[in-house]
């Protein structure tokens, strides 16, 4: 996911270059061509793949060291090294070392360079929406489906939650990399200030008309803004269009083909834009940043609503000094199919081809390791990611944790309220970590008044087939 703007950054999942310097209000970009980098960096996978060099196999007694490349700082990276070193404690002949690499555009691309000196990591985090791009380097990805029937190890895409499942696997339903952080936005409000403004504090606001209404009165009872959210791209266009049954783009999401076109530009998604912009004149809703940036806001008290990231829940109760309530992505009630489910975002785990057979062998065991319930409902109560299998869920439930803390569930039922349709399995589209930031960029000339919301996602929708046919070009055989 895209960093705030007015930061130095360099944007990429293999498909792209993007490098930013400036303000909020003035900014230069450098941008170099997306195909050119797409075919740089493959082919820097490719050769690797093609020279891969013969290692001798580890005396039987050795404890074979598999190398994890993560994103994870804080406490996310504290509860990731307790996975490994649980599963390093469960047997003697693996011993997984994971190994930070900054955020998730830095992870990716230092596995892409450490391909240059057969360094790469067997096992690499990479958010959701560079699927496309890891699916374009055949020869150094190593299939999840294909690791699991080689070893012999227990894996069925039928035990993961199909919104998450689907997410990470081809047309024929098989999963190419392993499920691991998943999370999707929900709604999070200060019951504190709805009782200073005369709301009921143990009901949420469900639609985007009760969203703007109690906001309203917060800010009437002086709330310095009624309500925000992070990612905006992810939340107000990639999930509001998901959970109202619309279109991202053509080729059911990009699922379908790398021709496909953006579509988002319609005439429900103009109307949501403009509803913000103009509720942004008064700070019914107050625009707080890109990524991030917007959390503090709520956890400091000044806005009412936040809509976030359901992995953010354990962060705002330790940080917050209210009490807190949840509800689930808000819709327009008038838009046929509304609600459908919403989608996730964080990352996955991707496997790296040229390490030796023995890792390999360790690889698969340890994916079996996440999927049992027992850890796989820890990770999700510890972390507030959600559950990547039914059994986990299900395990979470008979323990009594939702019952315990009101709001943990929310995140799970919006993204199975219904069977994903095309238009709600999630996305496929190459080049979208700089997509997302187009998007990003157009939505702020919208809510800033400097542009119509027609006329800003018509831009978005422009530039973003542009990325995506470079992104074409430089795949003619997938």
């Amino acid at each position: 996911m895209g960093a705030a703007t007015g930061l130095f950054r360099i944007e990429t999942a293999g498909a792209g270059f993007y490098e930013e310097r400036g303000t909020q209000n003035r900014v230069s970009r450098l941008r170099r061509s997306d195909g050119f980098i797409v075919k740089s960096a493959l082919k820097f996978l490719q050769l690797a793949a093609a020279a891969a060099v013969v290692t001798l196999a580890s005396p039987a007694w050795a404890t074979t060291d598999i190398m994890w490349w993560h994103a994870m700082s804080g406490e996310l990276g504290r509860q990731l090294e307790k996975l490994a070193a649980d599963f390093n404690a469960s047997q003697s002949e693996y011993r997984i070392v994971p190994s930070y690499k900054g955020n998730y555009t830095e992870t990716v691309m230092a596995a892409i360079f450490a391909f240059r000196s057969r360094s790469q990591p067997a096992i690499v985090q990479v958010n959701e929406i560079a699927t496309a791009t890891m699916m374009a380097a055949r020869g150094a990805i190593y299939p999840v489906f294909e690791l699991m029937r080689d070893e012999s190890e227990a894996f069925s895409p039928a035990a993961y939650l199909p919104a998450v499942a689907g997410y990470y696997a081809d047309v024929a339903g098989n999963m190419l990399s392993f499920p691991f952080n998943a999370s999707t936005p929900i709604l999070y409000y200060n019951k504190n200030l709805f009782r200073a403004a005369g709301l009921d504090p143990e009901i949420a606001p469900k639609t985007w008309a009760e969203v703007g209404a109690a906001a309203k009165r917060l800010r009437a009872s002086g709330a310095v803004c009624g309500f925000t959210t992070s990612w905006p791209s992810w939340i107000n266009v990639e999930n509001f269009s998901a959970y109202h049954n619309l279109p991202i783009s053509t080729k059911a999401n990009g699922f379908d083909g790398l021709d496909a076109v953006l579509t988002f530009n319609n005439p429900v998604m103009v109307r949501h834009i403009a509803q913000l912009a103009e509720w942004q004149t008064t700070k019914v809703f107050d625009y707080s940043g890109r990524a991030t940036t917007a959390e503090p806001r709520f956890q400091n008290g000044e806005c009412g609503i936040f809509i976030g990231s359901s992995a953010t829940r354990a962060d705002i109760k330790a940080n917050s000094k209210f009490e807190v309530g949840y509800g689930m992505l808000p819709y327009w009630p008038d838009v046929a199919g509304a609600p459908q489910n919403t989608i996730i975002g964080g990352a996955t785990l991707w496997v790296l081809r040229n390490r030796p057979r023995a890792e390999y062998k360790g690889v698969a065991k340890f994916f079996g390791f996440l999927s049992k319930p027992e850890i796989q409902a820890a990770w999700h109560q510890n972390t507030g990611y959600l559950p990547i299998t039914r059994a986990a869920f299900d395990l979470t439930r008979a323990q009594g944790f939702y019952d315990r803390n009101p709001g943990t569930a929310i995140s799970i039922e919006q993204i199975t309220l219904k069977p994903p349709t095309e238009n709600s399995r999630g996305l496929r589209l190459g080049s979208f970590v700089l997509i997302r930031d187009v998007i990003d960029d157009e939505l702020e000339q919208a809510i800033s008044g400097k542009k119509s919301a027609q006329a800003a996602l018509d831009s978005a929708v422009e530039r973003g087939n542009r990325l995506l046919r470079q992104f074409e070009r430089a795949n003619p055989d997938r």
